[in-house]
């Protein structure tokens, strides 16, 4: 089913999703998924590899439209859906600043970026190509490219995956700056808890395959406040809420 009707938050009805292996047994992803997104919340879908996290991501993406159910999406002043993948997929042969103003329409082509290249410390990178970055780096540039749109909602699908941790928590807090300062509707799909505990309002807790929802977890700890040893006890608290997850 296609998207229907448009409503302040995202809200998900998946009844199922099924592929067809190579030999020709039906395997079922997802069924009576069901979950809402507040609107201007960040929200992470947690669950084991494999659960089907990423194909709930494609099918609000609309890039998977052979499933059972209805979803909704946000709407905001832009009406406008950003994602940020695994791979920072930019061009090669475009700077780093034309791959993040191709995103934007000819008429906003434009616009006043400094404040974003700056948060995300590409401001003396701008005339680079992807060539010339480190992994950590294109990330910068997939994530500018995603915040310049001023999405009405964003799908950020393990974005820091394969990087170092060291990197990869650099990248998150990277991440959480820019959104406070234009915040939007965000959904991440991860199977690493610490990540969604330092990211997250909330967490939308997946079983196994087929996914669907365990249940909620409110952090309710200010992001300010989540340094090392309060991410140690929200990952005690989360584990007795969630004994049997990631």
């Amino acid at each position: 089913m296609q998207p229907v009707g448009v409503a302040a938050p995202l809200n998900v009805d998946i009844a199922e999703k099924t592929f067809q292996s190579a030999e020709g047994v039906k395997i079922v992803a997802l069924r009576g998924l069901s979950f809402e997104v507040r609107q201007g919340e960040f929200a992470c879908l947690l669950g084991p590899s494999g659960c089907g996290k990423t194909t709930t991501l494609r099918i609000l993406l609309g890039l998977d439209r052979q499933f059972s159910g209805s979803y909704q999406l946000p709407e905001g002043g832009s009406n406008r859906i950003a994602a940020v993948f695994q791979e920072p997929v930019l061009l090669p042969w475009r700077t780093v600043e034309q791959n993040v103003r191709l995103a934007l329409s000819p008429s906003l082509r434009d616009k006043e970026l400094d404040w974003l290249f700056e948060i995300l410390g590409l401001s003396t990178m701008r005339s680079l190509y992807p060539s010339e970055l480190s992994l950590g780096l294109a990330r910068r540039a997939a994530l500018a490219r995603a915040f310049a749109t001023e999405p009405a909602i964003l799908f950020l699908d393990e974005p820091f995956t394969s990087l170092d941790e060291r990197t990869a928590d650099r990248l998150r807090r990277l991440l959480m700056t820019v959104w406070a300062a234009r915040p939007t509707t965000a959904l991440m799909v991860t199977h690493n808890l610490r990540e969604a505990l330092l990211l997250a309002d909330r967490i939308i807790v997946l079983s196994p395959r087929p996914a669907q929802v365990l249940g909620i977890y409110d952090v309710a700890l200010s992001r300010q406040l989540r340094d090392a040893p309060a991410l140690d006890d929200l990952v005690l608290d989360f584990h007795r809420r969630f004994p049997d997850t990631v």
